[in-house]
């Protein structure tokens, strides 16, 4: 702490030193002190406000560095906690990393795969193209084989119940296969084929159809294709028969009712 002067006992003391003098020239000494004293005042009452003044910008200085110490404080335990996270993310990085190049290993070996599968599908295709000239040629085969199977069925039904044929004026053996391409339409649809048993006696014609197992669809397609053999053959049939092994109940009572007599050996209801 400095000493603080009383300026007031100073000027007090110049004041009585000027009244008391008693030359000119000692009244010019004290004069110059009083003037010195005053400037002295002035100056030290000037220094002291830019010292209380610099005093309080020293203050607030401490204030700012306080308050940018907590900052720093605060920014210190933000970059720590970064450090941290960053350290954190390094590692999951690195975790990354490494199942990236194990899935560069597995999508390696699957593309070596998925060559090897695309080769044995191309040589699977090659198989299944000459798989499928082989079954065109099966099919060539057995269609003509089921024609003849077809046919040959006929026949067997046909004998099996010669003697309920017979009775009806129909000779089992003597039944003929009619068959009709209606180029033109003019009887059907054009291009239809229409295939039908035929027996002709005595000026008599027979139209004959077999199954191994007649249905409803069947006696009324039998009815239908009869009517366009008649405009074919521009005559009427005697009789039209249906000839199966089996036949169901409800094929059976709308052959009744469409007039066509039926052989059978079973009715399945």
């Amino acid at each position: 702490m400095g000493v603080e002067l009383d300026w007031e006992r100073l000027e007090e003391v110049v004041a009585r030193a000027v009244a008391r003098a008693r030359s000119e020239e000692m009244r010019e000494v004290a004069e110059a002190i009083k003037l010195l004293a005053g400037y002295m005042r002035e100056g030290f009452e000037k220094t002291f406000k830019i010292l209380e003044e610099q005093g309080k910008r020293l203050e607030e200085h401490s204030r700012l560095l306080e308050k940018h110490t907590k900052v720093l404080e605060e920014h210190s335990r933000l970059l720590e906690k970064q450090g941290r996270l960053l350290e954190e993310h390094t590692k999951i990085l690195e975790k990354h990393s490494r199942l990236l190049e194990e899935h560069g290993r597995l999508l390696e070996e699957h593309g070596r795969r998925l060559e090897e599968l695309t080769r044995a599908v191309g040589e699977l295709s090659v198989a299944v193209g000459k798989l499928s000239v082989a079954v065109g040629e099966l099919k060539v085969a057995v269609g003509s084989l089921g024609r003849r199977w077809g046919r040959d069925l006929e026949r067997m039904v046909l004998e099996l119940y010669r003697h309920a044929l017979e009775e009806r004026g129909v000779e089992a053996g003597r039944v003929e296969k009619f068959v009709y391409t209606d180029v033109d339409g003019r009887f059907y649809r054009r291009g239809a084929r229409i295939e039908v048993g035929v027996y002709i006696h005595d000026e008599k014609v027979y139209l004959v159809e077999v199954k191994s197992h007649a249905e409803l669809e069947d006696v009324e397609r039998f009815y239908d294709k009869a009517g366009i053999v008649e405009k074919i053959l521009g005559r009427r049939a005697e009789k039209l028969i249906v000839v199966a092994v089996n036949i169901d109940k409800e094929a059976l009572e709308r052959a009744r009712e469409l007039g066509i007599e039926a052989v059978y050996g079973a009715v399945i209801e």
